[in-house]
C-alpha cells in the first residue's frame, strides 16, 4: 500500500506517525529541503560547482558509476559535459571542444555556443 501519498521531486517536512496517517509525508511545499538537496547532489555528489564564470570539476561519485552527462545552460551557452571514471591516480582531466584545460575547472562564456566538456575522473585502484 502507497503511504507517503507525496510528491517525489519535494522533500516532505515531516512524516506523520500516529495512525491513521501513519507514514504519509506532510509540508512538502513549505520547506528549502529540496533546494538543498539538488545541491547536495549536484554540487557535492556530481561535483559541478560554479563561482562567478568558472566552473569546476570535483565528482565524488561510487566506484559503480562508470559515467555520466549533464546539460549545462550558461546565459545562450550549452556545454554538454560528460563525466567518465578511468583507473590511475593524479588529477582529473578537463577538455573543452578539444582542449586539455588546467586546473580542473573551465572559463564559462555566454557566447550562445555549444560546448563539449570531457572530465575523466581518476579514481585509484582500491586494495583486495
Amino acid at each position: 500500500m502507497l503511504r507517503y501519498k507525496v510528491e517525489p521531486y519535494v522533500v516532505a517536512a515531516d512524516v506523520y506517525s500516529m495512525p491513521p496517517h501513519a507514514g504519509r509525508g506532510g509540508w512538502t511545499w513549505y520547506t528549502g529541503s529540496a533546494g538543498w538537496m539538488y545541491r547536495l547532489i549536484v554540487e557535492s555528489l556530481l561535483g559541478l560547482k560554479r563561482n562567478g564564470d568558472t566552473l569546476r570539476f570535483t565528482p565524488c561519485i561510487p566506484a559503480e558509476w562508470p559515467d555520466y552527462a549533464m546539460e549545462y545552460r550558461y546565459g545562450k551557452a550549452v556545454y554538454q559535459i560528460s563525466v567518465t571514471q578511468v583507473a590511475g591516480d593524479g588529477g582529473d582531466t578537463v577538455i573543452v571542444d578539444g582542449i586539455e584545460q588546467p586546473g580542473g575547472s573551465i572559463r564559462l562564456l555566454d557566447d550562445a555556443s555549444e560546448h563539449r566538456v570531457e572530465v575523466r575522473h581518476r579514481r585509484p585502484a582500491t586494495a583486495t
